[in-house]
Formats: structure tokens, C-alpha cells, sequence
């Protein structure tokens, strides 16, 4: 079984007993969150498709928050002796999904 399900402006395919990484969530490590925008669900030959979301929700907790990698954004102009570097690192939220109903 499995669901998509738009967590913080991005659909994301959600598994019972998996882990994912989202982008930083309110709360703390160990508190149980619900997603209640279910696109889609699938249950072998049995699937629901939103209009535009279904009665259905996802049940997850907060593993840990943590950084991503670093992003190096380079820019440059020819000739112009302009070069700027900058890195990024993106604060994510690693979510284990528990229960999708």
C-alpha cells in the first residue's frame, strides 16, 4: 500500500515503515504528525484518486532534523572580473511513516 500526499508544497509517495526527508516540519524529535492531503492511494488492484484530496490521512513521526548537503552557487561573468561562491545547506525534517488510513 502506498500514498501520495503533499507535505509542506511538495507531493511526496508515502510507504508504511519507510523513512523520508522533507523540508523542516514544526515539533520536536519523537512527536506523531498527520498529513491529511492524500492525492492518491493504492492498495494493490484498489486505487483512490483524489478530487483534489481524499478522507484519508497519514499518520508519521519526526525522526531527527538535520541539514542536507552543501549546494556550491557559483557565479560568474566573463570578463568582467565578477565571480561570487556561495554554499547552501537546506534544513530537513527525516519523517518515519507509521500509518497511512
Amino acid at each position: 500500500m502506498y500514498a501520495i500526499v503533499e507535505i509542506a508544497g511538495q507531493q511526496f509517495k508515502v510507504e508504511e515503515g519507510k523513512q523520508i526527508f522533507v523540508h523542516r516540519l514544526e515539533g520536536n524529535e519523537g512527536d506523531k504528525v498527520e498529513f491529511n492531503q492524500v492525492l492518491f492511494k493504492a492498495d494493490g488492484d484498489k486505487v483512490s484518486v483524489g478530487t483534489p484530496t481524499l478522507k484519508s490521512k497519514v499518520s508519521a513521526k519526526i525522526v531527527e532534523h538535520l541539514k542536507g548537503d552543501k549546494v556550491i552557487v557559483f557565479k560568474k561573468k566573463r570578463r568582467k572580473g565578477y565571480k561570487v561562491k556561495n554554499g547552501h545547506r537546506q534544513y530537513l525534517t527525516k519523517v518515519a511513516i507509521e500509518k497511512i488510513s
